[in-house]
């Protein structure tokens, strides 16, 4: 070999024993050892990783982790693909599991950008969405009997930003009574206080950038299925075709954040409590929406289809309405005011001015999103801190 190729040329890969923590393998494509190795692997009939949009071994590791994650304790054959984004991971689900002429049946207090997707993007290709009252399964049985285009049930529980929850596996009845897949956005509550597999739904879907990762320092998202047969026909399909795939690098950041799950979930959970029960005892506070308070709604439901706490999420309503939130947001000296959610430090949001501001205003005073409607992602500082910087805001 000349010296200008041996500059070109990988040279061999100089490890004798196995790496501690998972490589990031920062690579395009794999050599295949002879041609009918490539073709067996893309015929399928071999496993092997030929291009990384198709696969890569970081990623394929990082969302098989996440799938045993989900599908703790569950006799499932679970399987999870990795994308860019968790709205590219609900993008992903929808065109790897609808057509043309299909409608989806959700709730109207979802994450405002779930809901632009879907009247704004997945509408132009003649992929409807009702919206009805999930809480109300009567209402939701009215929906699928009557409409028979409904084929995926689609639900937050806990909702963003209101917290409210919803019988996750009374609707996955429903659906399936009716010829419907169900599916769930887990990402608040995380597998360590939610397994929405044990309750019946199809698909599971996080954005990882929140509590999974945990850290703030990575974009991605995930989609976890019941089966593999049915991820590889569709939602892996659509994610190879349509470039939705996560990189390398991100989904390492993810598995590292992963590491301290449990331990970070478990004081998420108990600052939000403390921090819910000191909004519910101040005067200026109309309204706390924490699934952990016996005030809450639907703390009932969530106590039977959570686990180990109740999530470090909570939002509260001001009693003067736009003037107050954006008052509130203005004070806010310890927290940070971000428009994300999970991080191990305080985040803070005005739904109305940030994430519902592109919904408009009647739909989102139907479901709860008022001006003065505040979201706090707890973090797991000391609570006091916590508690003393939103007492100032508040004022």
């Amino acid at each position: 070999m000349k010296f200008d190729s041996l500059t070109v040329k990988e040279h061999p890969e100089n490890r004798t024993t196995a790496p501690h923590v998972l490589p990031i393998y920062a690579t395009s494509s794999f050599d295949f050892e002879d041609i009918n190795q490539g073709i067996e692997i893309f015929k399928n009939i071999e496993s092997g990783h030929a291009y990384s949009r198709y696969a890569n071994p970081t990623v394929d590791t990082v969302a098989a982790k996440i799938a045993a994650l989900e599908a703790y304790g569950l006799d499932l054959d679970a399987w999870a693909v990795m994308t860019s984004s968790g709205m590219s991971a609900i993008a992903t689900l929808l065109m790897g599991t609808l057509k043309t002429g299909d409608k989806v049946l959700s709730q109207g207090n979802l994450y405002g950008g779930t809901t632009e997707l879907l009247k704004g993007i997945f509408s132009q290709f003649g992929i409807g969405t009702v919206f009805a009252d999930l809480g109300n399964l009567e209402v939701v049985e009215s929906a699928l009997r009557d409409d028979k285009a409904i084929k995926m049930l689609y639900c937050e529980t806990p909702a963003n930003p209101t917290l409210a929850c919803v019988d996750i596996a009374g609707l996955s009845d429903l659906a399936h009574r009716y010829g419907a897949l169900c599916s769930i956005d887990n990402t608040f509550a995380t597998p360590v206080l939610q397994q929405p597999f044990a309750l019946g739904v199809d698909y599971v879907i996080h954005s990882t950038t929140k509590y999974l990762n945990g850290h703030g320092n990575s974009i991605a998202g995930v989609v976890i299925g019941r089966d593999q047969e049915s991820m590889r026909k569709g939602v892996w399909r659509a994610m190879k075709l349509v470039g939705t795939n996560c990189s390398p690098f991100e989904a390492w950041l993810t598995n590292n954040g992963m590491k301290t799950l449990s331990l970070r979930m478990e004081r998420h959970c108990s600052n939000a409590l403390a921090l819910a029960q000191y909004l519910e005892s101040n005067p200026a506070v109309a309204r706390v929406n924490y699934p952990g308070l016996a005030s809450h709604p639907d703390h009932a439901l969530a106590s039977r289809q959570m686990h180990g706490g109740y999530g470090g999420m909570l939002s509260f309503e001001l009693s003067g309405g736009l003037d107050s939130g954006i008052a509130c947001m203005n004070r806010i000296r310890f927290c940070s005011l971000a428009p994300t959610l999970g991080d191990v430090d305080t985040l803070i949001l005005h739904p109305a001015s940030s994430s519902h501001l592109a919904v408009p205003k009647e739909i989102r005073l139907q479901n709860g999103i008022t001006d003065g409607l505040v979201r706090v992602s707890v973090g797991i500082e000391n609570v006091t801190d916590i508690v003393a910087d939103l007492e100032q805001a508040i004022g």
